[in-house]
């Protein structure tokens, strides 16, 4: 026996220990079971002081099953023992391993040579969360446990469909070769490298996006802006197409603007002056600052029409708004695109300068500043490099995209697809990754059978993207929240990986299920870990600052108790390792030192 049953406090058993501690190894967390005639409990020492043992209540042995949490406690009778090895794998490691059922992860930090897994669908039919501070092992505990679930003997995810937004560009060296090993999988990368050429660059079809995408796109800041992105949208469906169409709709717009102008009852100059200013970045052939206006008996281009008189009046403003009248059309109708035909940045830029004039944004200079701040971002974006990830040649259709994204290089199914966006800065990487990942909930959605073909999605340094941002106000929603919270019953599953929890989005974070934790240094983020994780004790919290690299406290759906684990390095690693400062620095000295 390892001792007596003295106090009981809460989930927290005190034992007096009957044990010569210094001819045993360490047994603080190890496991004990302590027997009553029809109950075992099973519990962890967590403490030893002054002969007293802590042993905290984690479940009990229910014919030969552990079955986490207890109901009642021990009597002060119960025999305490510490756990044999054989029984060790029933309370912490795999004791009826499936080869398609069941992924190792790594070893137990405390029992030596005791495999330590997770059944598949309690871990992958969750989201899960990976943090731990710079150098902790998150990257490579992502890299080997992949390599795990596709490095099976005997059964093969050949329907898996992992995307990973890779922050720093290090998981193409862990799974590149990956196809030489197992030739049934298949690694594809895209990059954000617009000067590398041996990875596709990443391709974004401007067609697929819709108002909320663009909203994004262009870092929409108000609710009052996404009117004059859905026009821009309507607008843009036209201004593909045959220039008669095209035209039409321009003057109906130009001219309706102009009309506004004309009865706004501002002072003549400064309707003159909006007038002038609508025409000069406006117009078509038909209806320009040149154009001319007949009345009987002479021919003036319409500028003249806009002379003030002596009285200071614009003495044809009738004869202004009938000409304007006659450009309009009531039968012109415009609708959303639908993803059915192409268009590109430049196409989406002039209905975006349209939009402007045709939701009647001159009418209000407020109105108006908020609207010119996107018409200024897409500018911008059009003249930029990263135009290049728009630059798509041919129309494809949203579900021949994805599937697209699916198929490797040589025709058969990708099952790792890795987004390398090292190449861009925080705020386009955030847009990226939140554009994918509401392609793929919606194509995910829209399919015939649900969850036929899940997808998990993995960011590395989640913080930068996951966050308590704007998004539920600007649209009524943020896309990785509500995927953590309707992802599930689709098949599309969030892994976050980060070293600073405590900057994530608290809704997305509370829906996570299951967590590895690696050393944790930051007071916040430990704090907010504890807060914010549920089951997790101050036992968890105490060791989280002095795990080793490579090592882990797990805990979740997928497994039976918290559990130390140790994680063995993945083969190859991920490109994740610290700059070698002595090896840049230094040289060896050419012939001998001088006296």
């Amino acid at each position: 026996m390892l001792g007596k049953i003295i106090g009981i406090e809460d989930d927290i058993i005190l034992i007096k220990l009957n044990i010569e501690l210094d001819k045993f190894q360490s047994i603080l967390n190890n496991h004990v079971i302590m027997e009553e005639t029809d109950r075992k409990f099973i519990g962890e020492i967590i403490e030893i002081k002054d002969g007293i043992g802590s042993i905290s209540l984690q479940g009990e042995l229910m014919n030969d099953k552990f079955v986490f949490g207890v109901i009642r406690k021990p009597s002060f009778s119960a025999t305490v023992k510490l756990i044999s090895k054989e029984k060790i794998p029933i309370i912490i490691g795999m004791d009826d391993y499936k080869e398609n059922k069941d992924l190792v992860i790594g070893e137990s930090a405390i029992y030596e040579g005791v495999k330590i897994g997770v059944n598949i669908n309690q871990f992958f039919s969750n989201h899960f969360a990976i943090f731990g501070s710079t150098g902790s092992g998150k990257s490579c505990s992502v890299a080997r446990i992949i390599q795990n679930l596709f490095q099976k003997k005997n059964s093969i995810a050949y329907r898996s469909s992992i995307f990973i937004f890779d922050a720093y560009g290090e998981y193409h060296n862990a799974f590149k070769d990956l196809h030489s090993k197992v030739p049934e999988i298949s690694f594809k990368s895209y990059t954000t490298n617009t000067k590398f050429s041996e990875t596709e660059t990443l391709k974004i079809p401007l067609w697929l996006l819709d108002t909320d995408d663009i909203a994004i796109l262009l870092n929409a800041e108000k609710a009052s802006q996404l009117p004059i992105i859905e026009q821009a949208l309507k607008l843009v469906t036209i201004f593909g197409r045959e220039e008669e169409t095209v035209i039409k709709h321009k003057n109906d717009i130009i001219a309706r603007a102009i009309l506004d102008i004309l009865a706004s009852g501002r002072p003549p100059a400064q309707i003159r002056d909006q007038i002038f200013s609508v025409l000069t970045t406006y117009n078509t052939k038909e209806l320009n600052l040149e154009t001319p206006i007949f009345q009987p008996g002479y021919t003036r281009p319409l500028k003249q029409c806009l002379l003030i008189d002596a009285s200071g009046k614009i003495r044809e403003m009738e004869l202004l708004t009938t000409f304007m009248q006659t450009f309009l059309n009531d039968e012109l109708e415009l609708k959303m695109p639908d993803g059915t035909f192409k268009y590109t940045l430049k196409d989406l830029k002039d209905a975006f300068d349209f939009a402007l004039i045709a939701e009647g944004v001159l009418k209000s200079d407020k109105v108006f500043d908020e609207a010119n701040v996107l018409k200024v971002r897409l500018h911008s974006l059009v003249n930029s490099e990263y135009s290049t990830y728009f630059d798509v040649e041919e129309y494809v259709s949203k579900e021949q995209y994805i599937r697209g994204l699916l198929t490797a290089y040589d025709g058969r199914k990708a099952q790792i697809i890795n987004f390398n966006i090292n190449y861009v800065d925080d705020r386009f990487a955030k847009t990226i990754t939140k554009i994918y990942s509401k392609l793929l909930f919606d194509y995910a959605k829209n399919l015939e059978k649900r969850a036929t073909l899940p997808f998990h999605i993995i960011l590395e340094e989640a913080h930068r993207y996951v966050q308590n941002d704007n998004d539920v106000e600007l649209l009524g929603y943020n896309i990785f929240d509500r995927i953590t919270k309707e992802g599930r019953k689709y098949g599309v599953l969030l892994g976050l990986i980060s070293q600073r929890p405590s900057e994530l989005s608290s809704t997305s974070l509370s829906q996570c299920s299951n967590f590895l934790i690696f050393k944790m240094l930051h007071p916040v983020d430990v704090e907010y870990i504890q807060k914010m994780v549920p089951n997790i004790t101050n036992e968890v919290v105490k060791r989280l600052r002095i795990l080793q690299p490579g090592t882990c406290i797990a805990f979740g759906n997928a497994f039976k108790i918290p559990v130390l684990i140790k994680l063995p390095m993945p083969n190859p690693a991920p490109a994740s390792s610290s700059c070698d400062i002595s090896g840049v620095w230094f040289v060896e000295r050419k012939g001998k030192q001088s006296k």
